[in-house]
C-alpha cells in the first residue's frame, strides 16, 4: 500500500448543524458511527474530535448526541426556522 497524501476539505454551508466541543470531547468515534448520513470523518489526530465534512447533509436527528458518553460535547444548531422561541402569556 502506497502512503499517499489525502486531503479532505469540509463543505462550507450556511450554517454549521453540530458543533463538537474539543475540551469535552474524548475523540471515541461514536458518533460517526451512528451518524445516518455520514457527515463525519475521522481526525488524523488520535484522540481528537472527529471532523464534520458534509454539514449541509446533516438530519437534525440527533442521533449523534445520544450516543456520545461525554454529554456537552456535541450541540445540534438547528436551522433558524426550525427553532422554537417560547413567550409567556400574560395574564
Amino acid at each position: 500500500m502506497m502512503n499517499e497524501k489525502v486531503y479532505a476539505f469540509p463543505d462550507f454551508g450556511i450554517t454549521n448543524p453540530i458543533t463538537i466541543n474539543p475540551n469535552i470531547c474524548i475523540g471515541c468515534n461514536r458518533c460517526i458511527e451512528v451518524c445516518q448520513v455520514d457527515i463525519f470523518i475521522p481526525n488524523a489526530e488520535n484522540k481528537r474530535p472527529p471532523l464534520v465534512l458534509f454539514p449541509t447533509e446533516c438530519w437534525y436527528c440527533g442521533t449523534c448526541i445520544n450516543e456520545c458518553p461525554k454529554p456537552g460535547a456535541i450541540t445540534l444548531n438547528p436551522l433558524l426556522m426550525n427553532r422554537v422561541y417560547w413567550k409567556r402569556k400574560n395574564e
